[in-house]
């Protein structure tokens, strides 16, 4: 059974961070399943810091975008998800090639999710691990 409340697809997230800053750093959506979201980052001139690795921040990018889209299109319309708390273990740097996230939820409540994004290199080796926490409120005029 899928949780998605609201229309949801690869294109069309690849269409509304196309001018954001995963679009700029070369972010790819790969996969919306029943429960999760997957995308990639690639290690490039981008996204790596100045001693050749991917920048820790930039791991952060990727597991706030796909844990905000993730609550964005779980909960019901006329509702928006912001973002309250995110952390993050870097675990094993990483020099080229593309980190990949996939966010599950661990909560989907009424006014707030919680969601896990582990984060592996090409040779599926754990890099980071995160967890987001959004606040679910409602879409009324303010």
């Amino acid at each position: 059974m899928s949780i998605w409340k609201k229309p949801i697809s690869v294109e069309l997230l690849h269409g509304i961070h196309k001018h954001s800053a995963p679009g700029h750093l070369g972010m790819e959506f790969l996969e919306v399943g029943a429960d999760f979201i997957s995308g990639r980052v690639p290690v490039d001139e981008r996204t790596k810091q100045p001693f050749g690795l991917l920048h820790g921040g930039v791991s952060v990018v990727l597991a706030e975008t796909l844990g905000s889209v993730g609550a964005s299109y779980a909960c019901p319309e006329g509702f928006r998800a912001v973002g309250l708390d995110i952390n993050a273990n870097h675990l094993k740097g990483v020099a080229d090639g593309w980190v990949t996230g996939i966010a599950r939820p661990v909560h989907i409540g009424r006014s707030t999710h919680v969601w896990q994004i582990d984060m592996r290199n090409d040779a599926g080796d754990l890099s980071c691990v995160s967890r987001i926490t959004m606040a679910i409120l409602t879409d009324a005029p303010r």
